[in-house]
């Protein structure tokens, strides 16, 4: 069970650098109401955070000493919230950031969504949305007979509010606005940050379409819709003007291009997604939540600044299966400010599992970063990792029940993950090594040209994996560091 060697246990906090253990300090280190330290050292807090997400399993005294192992000499590094928030007794999430619910254009479901912001920044959570679904400013509102305030009269609610609400007790909120390039205050949301002192709590996107991006390409007009009334005309590359002129004098609004996103997300066919978490890597659907976690490539580098350096690969193999259930882990273990994050993060458990380190890891190898040799290097990495980011969930490497189980998780209805746009434009990236792992988990057929060269039982070798010399039967998977038939148990070490 022990996937990741344990280490000689010895106190690392002593030799950071002051600027680390300062950080640690203030963000990372658990402490008492009264301000006295909980956490003596770096070491009890990696035990703190392994203990608390052992708890999701059977064995959890095992598991805590492999998740241990994996904290240790900072080879793993969960997100802040989980650092900061795992195994303390106050209601936080181990969640960085989420995206928001869909926000009706009427007055009191405005405020009851400005309710749910506080109360997951309270948690320690930052917050995304979609301002396009309120109307714009000057629209009637015929209930009461008046003119609508518009998008950004509520954005400055929610950034007061968000200015007020300190998250987890610790740190001020984060939040991430978007708006449609179609929608009529699309030029005001623009040059919003015009004013220096105003939405200053908010990083601002605009969702750019492939209809928008077309019309600038030819240079057409472009209507500015809400409820299906177009209320004015504008330029398409005047507003592509506003857009760049903007973001190069006060950095603010970025672009989403939101059809590639949405086109390119592996559940495409059962949610939307119109906006991203606050710092804008993570595009999510309503209720959506971010968990992240990096591995640390510097560690992983044997025998650096010498001929023989390289990344020791199954170091990397063990240590991104066990960060893998780390973070799935988490998922069961945090805590959550609404029902709806948790409905959403437990039916579509959402990890993000990352890298940190590369350009020391490239340097130790010899590498100098941006080169052409450091950037294959790096994508050789991005693939291995990969490759073993797919077997989330997998049991013991068994590679059949790795596809049984994202299947069940991500394709209920079959058919429609190995459809959509990302699966086969990661083949194109990475190339044949993501294919032909992709081929023996079944999430991709093989190609005609491979039909028509392969014999049907290397065929079935490959799609299947390769056959029981026993029984003839597919499913060899390993157990225990040896091949074995799931159907008749042989096995290659007996």
């Amino acid at each position: 069970m022990n996937m990741i060697s344990a280490t000689p246990s010895r106190s690392i906090g002593a030799t950071l650098p002051a600027i680390s253990q300062q950080i640690w300090d203030e963000k990372y280190r658990l402490k008492a109401p009264t301000g006295e330290p909980i956490d003596l050292t770096v070491e009890d807090s990696w035990r703190r955070v392994a203990r608390a997400l052992a708890m999701a399993e059977s064995d959890s005294a095992q598991w805590e000493e492999t998740f241990y192992s994996a904290l240790e000499d900072f080879k793993f590094l969960p997100g802040g919230r989980i650092l900061a928030g795992a195994g303390v007794s106050r209601r936080v999430t181990l969640f960085n950031c989420f995206v928001m619910g869909t926000i009706e254009d009427d007055l009191d479901a405005i405020f009851s969504h400005l309710r749910e912001a506080a109360l997951t920044m309270q948690h320690g959570g930052g917050i995304g949305y979609d301002f396009s679904t309120l109307r714009p400013k000057g629209a009637l509102v015929k209930g009461v007979g008046a003119d609508a305030s518009g998008p950004l009269s509520f954005m400055d609610v929610w950034n007061s509010m968000c200015g007020t609400i300190m998250s987890a007790g610790t740190r001020r909120g984060a939040m991430m606005a978007t708006m449609r390039c179609d929608h009529p205050d699309i030029e005001a949301f623009v040059a919003a940050k015009a004013d220096k002192t105003r939405l200053r709590n908010f990083n601002l996107s605009v969702l750019v379409t492939d209809a928008f991006m077309a019309a600038v390409d030819a240079d057409r007009d472009w209507p500015l819709v809400f409820g299906g009334e177009v209320y004015r005309t504008i330029w398409a590359r005047d507003l592509w003007d506003q857009i760049m002129r903007a973001n190069y004098n006060y950095a603010d609004p970025g672009v989403i291009f939101i059809d590639r996103i949405n086109a390119r997300n592996n559940l495409y066919y059962c949610e939307t997604i119109a906006a991203t978490n606050p710092c804008g890597e993570q595009p999510l659907p309503p209720y959506g939540a971010c968990l992240l976690g990096s591995i640390n490539l510097a560690k992983l580098v044997r025998d650096p600044f010498t001929e023989r350096a390289h990344l020791d690969e199954d170091s990397l193999a063990r240590l991104a299966a066990v960060a893998v259930r780390m973070l799935d882990n988490t998922i069961d273990v945090s805590e959550f400010a609404l029902p709806e994050q948790r409905e959403e993060a437990l039916a579509k458990r959402r990890i993000g599992l990352g890298v940190t380190g590369v350009a020391d890891a490239l340097a130790m190898c010899r590498l100098t970063y941006g080169t052409p040799e450091a950037a294959a290097m790096a994508a050789a990495w991005v693939v291995a990792l990969t490759r073993m980011i797919s077997a989330v969930f997998r049991r013991g490497g068994d590679v059949a029940f790795v596809a049984e189980e994202l299947k069940a998780v991500f394709d209920p209805r079959g058919g429609h993950w190995s459809e959509g746009r990302y699966v086969p434009s990661l083949v194109a990236a990475f190339g044949s090594i993501i294919e032909r792992h992709m081929i023996d988990i079944g999430f991709l057929a093989p190609s005609e040209a491979i039909v028509a060269h392969a014999s049907a039982e290397h065929l079935l070798a490959r799609t299947l994996g390769p056959l029981c010399p026993k029984c003839s039967q597919p499913g060899l998977i390993k157990k225990d560091g040896c091949l074995t038939c799931r159907h008749c148990g042989w096995s290659k070490c007996s």
